[in-house]
């Protein structure tokens, strides 16, 4: 039995992106900055896509551009708005992703801005009262929050930061990679400079996706080669990946309240088996409350399986994490936990949904977990 429950890694892809996707990779094979009629096709697929995706989030095509993921998308954000916005300080958080904190650390390092970290509060929100404080301070700020946490699927409450934000005359970035194609996002209504977008998270295939940033905002591209992206992103454009991701963003907004409400059903049905067969079980972050729908993370009792917990798993065909910074059953990497006070000699894990998932795949994980804590199964 194969059970995969590490969507937040990534997800697979949708029968319905496939089938958009495989003409393009058979025929779209025209270089889209070419001027023949094999180019011009390929540059006509990537603009209805631009356009596909831009009426999805209520922007205009000119503030989307495409990228190789979230993680260039962050970079991109970042390093452009301390450069050429001349940011002089970048506000964010201790459990964000490292795409997001390594870039400032590395900045910091080289001497382009500083950093100033928000507290966090009960169950490892946002301290949005230490967030309005630092924003008092008279510098030229950054502001640079997740939408949901990968790790842990604590949400932000996004507009209060945003109008917080444009309060105090902060940028505002968001790294919108766990939240893109699971919420419905109107651009118009959210006030936001930056934000970032992964197909793979949604269906989509891996290796695209796409940064927004706001058309009153002007910066200089990150990479620099050709014309591409409309002198945004040098590089011959990812075409069949372009036409994935709008494909995949199509199939979520379209399918959300049902996706929304399958997800859920999941993940809270995971919680009450969780709680009824392993004694002493505990939950990362705010899983009951302002949680994303897709992740669980998992605080197990002490054992001393810890550090094979995930390859015992896998062997029984389960497929999970221990949060992205890990690759064993010990979540001593996960910066994310250390933040949030969990317990490190205890194991923690990493669940996280999709509309695959079934009731089934469920009670057989919870079952072998059961069986490798030695307590009463399913």
């Amino acid at each position: 039995m194969k059970i995969y429950l590490d969507n937040a890694a990534t997800t697979a892809l949708d029968p319905e992106v496939l089938e958009a996707m495989l003409p393009v990779l058979k025929e779209g094979y025209g270089n889209p900055s070419s001027v023949h009629a094999f180019g011009r096709k390929s540059k006509s697929l990537i603009e209805a896509s631009r356009k596909k995706v831009a009426d999805l989030l209520n922007v205009s095509p000119g503030e989307i551009f495409f990228t190789s993921g979230g993680t260039e998308a962050d970079n991109m954000a970042i390093w452009q708005s301390v450069m050429d916005l001349k940011v002089e300080r970048v506000i964010t958080s201790p459990i964000e992703h490292h795409a997001v904190t390594h870039t400032v650390e590395m900045l910091e390092k080289r001497g382009k801005t500083e950093i100033n970290y928000v507290n966090l509060i009960d169950k490892g929100h946002i301290d949005l009262n230490h967030l309005e404080e630092l924003l008092k301070e008279n510098k030229k700020t950054l502001v640079s929050l997740m939408h949901a946490n990968n790790e842990i699927g604590n949400l932000l409450p996004i507009n209060e930061v945003s109008e917080l934000c444009r309060k105090y005359g902060a940028y505002f970035h968001s790294d919108t990679v766990q939240a893109m194609g699971h919420y419905q996002m109107d651009l118009q209504q959210l006030d936001a400079d930056f934000m970032t977008c992964s197909a793979h998270k949604f269906h989509g295939p891996k290796g695209i996706g796409f940064l927004y940033i706001n058309g009153d905002i002007k910066i200089s591209p990150l990479i620099y080669g050709g014309a591409q992206e409309r002198n945004m992103r040098g590089g011959t454009e990812n075409l069949y990946g372009i036409v994935g991701l709008a494909k995949a963003m199509e199939v979520a907004c379209r399918d959300m309240e049902t996706h929304q409400q399958h997800v859920q059903g999941i993940k809270t049905y995971m919680i009450e088996k969780l709680e009824q067969h392993i004694a002493d079980i505990q939950f990362n972050g705010d899983a009951k409350g302002n949680s994303l729908y897709t992740v669980l993370n998992v605080c197990l009792p002490p054992t001393d399986k810890a550090e094979m917990l995930l390859y015992h798993l896998d062997i029984l065909g389960i497929a999970v994490s221990a949060g992205s910074a890990c690759s064993s059953g010990s979540n001593v990497s996960s910066h994310v936990l250390r933040a949030i006070g969990t317990d490190m000699t205890r194991p923690s894990i990493r669940f996280s949904f999709s509309k695959f998932n079934t009731k089934e795949d469920i009670d057989y994980t919870v079952q072998k977990l059961a069986e490798l804590f030695s307590v009463e199964t399913v």
